[in-house]
């Protein structure tokens, strides 16, 4: 039921994703002469795109460029599973530098959910990486007009674990705060980054997984987040702009939302909403895994992502499991070493389109019976 490997024995994987001109291959050219940024491999689609300084490059051969700051970049070869896997043979025969972490680039136009499924499903990558986290460039100048246009704009952002604002010094102080306030209702638990010219420390981006390597533990309040959700279920807010947002939330997408001018009552964010399901009792394996199991082949296209923590009857207490989900695609479980704090109830954070959390309830109530918190 549960993974094995060691967290500190599998490389990070960080997403890059974010739409066209969102300023995402600025952000990677920066990263890649960052001081930090000394045992990390990048995989692109393009040099080309990159436009890698030749000054910079110390020796490439077809498809892997190393620079001289010692951070690698390669392009994809085939699919993203043949250039991990020959990444991982080439640095364990020492064919390549040795490093320490990944980040995979998407395409402008790409939903990250293929990727992450692909993180999660093969046998080889789920021993050898794990996933670090979804880092989404978002443009501040254009944001409001593809959010309303491109669904898989608005389905980045939801799934991200950082979203990076980009273009704020060349973007008007209200259309920048709107974007604030409409990424905080589509994904209230990522921090959101500002970013001139690409300019990031790395050390922002990075380590947004369960594993923290800092305290070599898994840190799950930092991952799951379900207090951001919490505090947006179903609420309105108001906070004055001395704080970072203000935000409106409705858990209900029936409803209309004032949104000053740049509401539309059909704009794709409205569809897309979160939410969080407790369990007062410690659950069966077999009845979780299965009302999952259902939930994932009924609404999988629905849900976006799902992170959770279970208290199970077969397991010590102390010892909760981690689920991940995107969409219907479910990382194998990892059982981890403590609880986060001295709340022992299982909990499954939801974010979703189109879906009620009622629905949610239904589901997984048909399998175990239960009322919920």
């Amino acid at each position: 039921m549960t993974s094995t490997t060691s967290e500190p024995d599998r490389l990070p994987v960080s997403i890059l994703t974010g739409f066209l001109g969102s300023g995402k291959t600025t952000l990677l050219s920066k990263l890649m002469h960052h001081p930090e940024m000394d045992r990390i491999a990048v995989i692109v689609n393009e040099f080309g795109e990159v436009g890698l300084d030749d000054a910079l490059v110390m020796e490439s051969n077809e498809d892997v460029v190393l620079l001289n700051s010692g951070c690698l970049c390669c392009t994809v070869r085939g699919d993203l599973v043949d250039t991990l896997k020959r990444l991982f043979k080439d640095r364990a025969k020492g064919n390549i530098p040795d490093f320490d972490r990944i980040v995979v680039e998407t395409t402008g136009l790409a939903d990250p959910a293929p990727i992450l499924h692909t993180m999660m499903a093969d046998p080889f990558l789920v021993t050898r990486f794990r996933l670090d986290g979804v880092i989404t460039v978002v443009d501040a100048h254009h944001a409001m007009e593809q959010f309303d246009k491109q669904f898989e704009s608005i389905k980045q952002a939801a799934v991200a674990d950082r979203i990076v604002l980009t273009k704020t010094d060349v973007t008007d102080a209200e259309t920048v705060t709107a974007v604030e306030k409409r990424l905080y209702e589509l994904n209230p638990a990522a921090p959101v980054i500002k970013a001139v010219q690409g300019d990031v420390a790395p050390s922002v981006l990075f380590d947004a997984g369960l594993y923290n390597p800092k305290t070599k533990s898994a840190d799950v309040g930092q991952w799951l987040r379900e207090e951001a959700y919490r505090a947006t279920e179903g609420h309105v807010h108001h906070h004055d702009h001395g704080h970072d947002h203000e935000h409106t939330h409705d858990g209900d997408h029936g409803h209309n939302h004032d949104h000053g001018h740049h509401h539309d009552v059909s704009r794709h964010d409205d569809h897309i909403h979160s939410f969080v399901l407790y369990f007062d009792e410690p659950l069966e394996w077999n009845r979780i895994a299965g009302a999952l199991d259902m939930m994932a082949q009924t609404h999988g296209a629905n849900i976006l992502r799902i992170k959770g923590l279970l208290n199970l009857k077969e397991l010590d207490d102390d010892q909760p499991v981690v689920v991940h989900a995107v969409q219907h695609m479910f990382h194998p479980p990892a059982k981890i070493e403590k609880w986060p704090s001295e709340d022992r109830r299982s909990r499954l954070v939801f974010i979703v389109r189109d879906l009620e959390k009622k629905t949610m309830e239904s589901v997984m109530n048909s399998y175990l019976a239960l009322e919920f918190a």
